[in-house]
């Protein structure tokens, strides 16, 4: 734009000079992780592993529009736990997650951790102690019955059609112990309506893997209940609960079960040992509290 002075010259006018671009999320994500101790935390834990690691992080972080409403730093210091558990979290893998939800109360989104089933399957081979373990669907036509004593189910039928109707898990060790479970896929929507926050808040991660969540609901029952407690495991039972609850969990303090045994009581909420949620705490217990953040 320009104006004319009393000469009748023509003089532009000084422009106030532009704002500076906001930095995009990937750059946000590389200034946390290129700090010294995020640095040496990954590279120490993950060693040759480490830059696929934060390549991954940064990719999560820079293409889900949900996660970006959750402070970069806290996103980091979740994906630690995943760190510390050495599985990747890239979502399609079906290892890790980290979830985005909303707290209400802070006004802010906040960022979780979550251990997919094949995080599971993962920490059970490590310890060595399995000679078998599995989890999945079972689709219409392939149960043809089940030992109420023994708990044993029979999967020997051919499947009549693409419809599931439930999903097991099974474990069998090295010395010989077996277990396996299996629930409908109504008891386990039926669970999810109960206990599941996200699911009740209709979250993503339910809609776009709902065979994987539900299979890791019926493996977690079982792990809880006959699986062995290898360190590992027992730090990925507390790695999807809030920082405050996870020395209570790995000392042992404060586990309560109620009477159904599902359950364990952490300070400030009470956890859901079959899908690693937190079922009561300030930042998720409800609509006033907390929400899971989800599309639309």
């Amino acid at each position: 734009m320009a104006t004319t002075n009393q000469q009748g010259m023509i003089a532009k006018q000084q422009q106030a000079p532009a704002a500076p671009k906001p930095p995009s999320a990937s750059m946000l994500m590389k200034s946390i992780l290129n700090g010294q101790s995020m640095k040496e935390i990954i590279e120490g834990s993950l060693k040759e592993n480490a830059g696929a690691f934060t390549a991954s992080l940064i990719e999560l972080y820079s293409t889900d529009k949900l996660l970006q409403q959750c402070d970069p730093g806290k996103v980091a210091q979740e994906a630690l736990k995943a760190v510390s558990l050495k599985l990747p979290i890239n979502k399609q893998l079906g290892f890790a997650y980290i979830i985005p939800y909303k707290d209400n109360r802070a006004g802010a989104t906040l960022p979780q951790f979550q251990l997919g089933y094949k995080g599971y399957i993962q920490l059970c081979q490590r310890t060595g102690a399995y000679k078998f373990i599995n989890a999945g669907p079972v689709y219409e036509g392939e149960l043809t019955g089940q030992n109420k004593v023994t708990g044993e189910i029979h999967l020997d039928g051919e499947a009549t059609s693409d419809k599931v109707i439930g999903y097991f898990a099974y474990i069998e060790t090295i010395n010989g112990f077996r277990k396996c479970l299996y629930w409908t896929r109504e008891k386990v929507i039926a669970h999810a309506k109960k206990h599941s926050k996200s699911y009740q808040k209709g979250s993503q991660i339910w809609k776009d893997f709902f065979d994987e969540m539900a299979a890791k609901t019926v493996l977690r029952n079982l792990l809880s209940k006959y699986g062995v407690m290898s360190v590992d495991m027992e730090r990925a039972l507390s790695a999807e609960i809030n920082e405050l609850a996870d020395d209570a969990i790995v000392k042992g303090d404060n586990k309560q079960p109620n009477t159904d045994g599902n359950f364990v009581d952490v300070d400030g909420g009470v956890v859901d040992t079959d899908t690693g949620e937190i079922i009561d705490i300030d930042s998720a217990v409800d609509g006033e509290g907390g929400d899971y953040v989800q599309e639309g």
